[in-house]
């Protein structure tokens, strides 16, 4: 039996500048078919036949950087068949350079009632060295023109561990985005990724980024001051202040099915996994021949199981172990206990009771425990 997903990712792959670091599936907005793209999506979407969601999410690229009319188009027929008493969350990403009054009083007058603020710095040199075309002046015009429409609900994306990034420049950063007063905040370590501007500079040796230590003495800097200042760090990544968690981030955390949808989306339904088509022409031909999607992947009982594990470890309430058992139907005990005992020694996970939780250390090396446990 098919039991309907309560959560769903739109992806909209456009933007206005590609940033160095980034290798998501987009593609600069310039002479692109935007239109097209969105009666697409929006077909794909249709065929879902969605009527009742707990999280809608639109992510991107930068879903802020299409117009003020097509933004209206695409939240007016997502919605439209929506119960909307259901949807407890509906977050769209925006960049501070694209948020202009016209698009702050679209968002308004529709279900969205969480904005994702891609910040990634307060530092105008390095916001220029990663390719973002915001400055520190608009990130703050987005967030009073969003406060004074009655947008509360508030996250914003930094990134640590940048090129040339000292201390003394993180320390600023979380000042500054204490000063905002938000409830929410997603902190990521620079990753190089295949395939990005930064990446090619790393292998000329044009990057100097920080030593693994001064990326963990800045990491347990974070934590300790966003602690200190009534946030709770609830996933490896993420700060909230009470009441505010991510609960479409939570579905993926808690390894809930979800749909997505768009060019390069990817979802999880009836235990497959699914990528769909990326260039924005595929994905197109796709949708007019009845299947938007790339690939499909059917999931092995031991693929669920280490992705259970893998995922629930990223929050700080960690696994339940009775909850794994009754989900797959096998004792977690009996499957993971030695590799469990082994990253206790080490100082990397707690277990306290019914729950096997990561430490502090643990969550900077968040990849390393989660190899341990693929490998069983």
């Amino acid at each position: 039996m098919f039991k309907q997903p309560t959560s769903a990712y739109i992806h909209i792959p456009f933007c206005t500048q590609i940033c160095y670091y980034c290798d998501f599936s987009k593609v600069f907005i310039k002479n692109q078919p935007v239109d097209d793209y969105l009666q697409a999506l929006i077909a794909e979407w249709d065929s879902y036949d969605i009527k009742t969601l707990k999280t809608l999410y639109i992510g991107g690229g930068t879903p802020t950087a299409i117009s003020a009319k097509q933004l209206d188009y695409l939240l007016d027929n997502l919605t439209k068949n929506l119960n909307l008493s259901e949807l407890e969350e509906f977050t769209i990403e925006a960049n501070p350079g694209d948020l202009t009054a016209e698009k702050i009083a679209v968002i308004k007058q529709s279900a969205v009632n969480r904005i994702s603020l891609g910040v990634q710095t307060f530092n105008n040199r390095h916001l220029k060295k990663i390719g973002r075309n915001h400055n520190e002046a608009q990130i703050y015009e987005s967030i009073d023109a969003l406060k004074k429409e009655g947008v509360d609900n508030i996250s914003i994306d930094l990134i640590y561990a940048l090129p040339e990034q000292t201390m003394a420049d993180v320390r600023e950063n979380v000042r500054k985005a204490l000063a905002l007063d938000i409830p929410h905040l997603s902190l990521y370590s620079l990753i190089l990724e295949h395939h990005t501007v930064f990446m090619n500079r790393m292998r000329r040796g044009q990057l100097h980024l920080p030593t693994e230590d001064l990326e963990a003495e800045m990491f347990e800097y974070i934590i300790s001051q966003l602690e200190q200042n009534g946030f709770e760090h609830y996933e490896i990544s993420n700060f909230t202040k009470p009441g505010f968690e991510s609960r479409h981030n939570l579905m993926y955390w808690d390894n809930s099915e979800y749909y997505g949808v768009g060019a390069g989306a990817s979802g999880y339904l009836n235990g497959v996994r699914y990528r769909n088509r990326g260039p924005i022409q595929h994905y197109l031909k796709g949708v007019a021949s009845g299947n938007a999607r790339l690939s499909e992947e059917v999931l092995t009982l031991d693929e669920k199981m280490e992705e259970e594990v893998f995922l629930g470890l990223r929050k700080k309430s960690g696994i339940s172990m009775t909850r794994f058992s009754k989900k797959f139907g096998v004792p977690f005990w009996s499957h993971y206990g030695r590799v469990v005992e082994e990253l206790r020694k080490d100082g990397l996970l707690i277990v306290e009771k019914d729950t096997v939780r990561m430490t502090k250390k643990g969550l900077f090396l968040g990849d390393t425990v989660a190899e341990k446990f693929m490998l069983e």
